[in-house]
């Protein structure tokens, strides 16, 4: 805001009887009063707004602050999170690797339990054959 300094009124040389207490010399004591009221109120208002300037900073900065610090411990929880997923990825898989080693095992269990169960059930064929066998033979040669 630029003010234009006012020109101070200066006593004529062509009035060589100017009273130094007349009504010019009371017309410049005025401007230069006016002028100088200015200046002061001039200065005064722009300490004033460069204070309300920093003041609205600083006031800015401390709604900034404090968002952000909300927003700083909702990153730190989310990043916690993100970690714990982890680590519960990682054991869920390694679970799951020892239950599918578990259902092989068990399979294989079952599997030998069927051919033993198959193995015996020949055996016991086997057995009966051998003895409807011998019998036969028994018999031929009691005969």
């Amino acid at each position: 805001m630029y003010t234009p300094q006012l020109p101070l009124a200066r006593a004529s040389s062509e009035t060589p009887h100017a009273d130094p207490g007349g009504l010019e010399a009371s017309l410049l004591q005025l401007v230069h009063d006016h002028h100088h009221t200015s200046l002061r109120l001039r200065d005064h208002t722009e300490r004033a707004k460069k204070e309300a300037i920093r003041n609205a900073r600083r006031v800015s900065d401390l709604l900034v602050d404090t968002v952000n610090g909300g927003v700083q411990e909702a990153f730190i929880n989310e990043k916690r999170i993100e970690l714990e997923i982890r680590s519960l990825a990682v054991t869920i898989a390694r679970f799951m690797k020892q239950t599918d080693q578990w259902l092989a095992a068990t399979h294989a269990i079952n599997t030998a339990v069927k051919e033993i169960g198959d193995f015996e059930n020949w055996m016991k064929t086997m057995e009966f054959d051998c003895k409807s066998i011998n019998a036969a033979i028994h018999n031929i040669h009691q005969a």
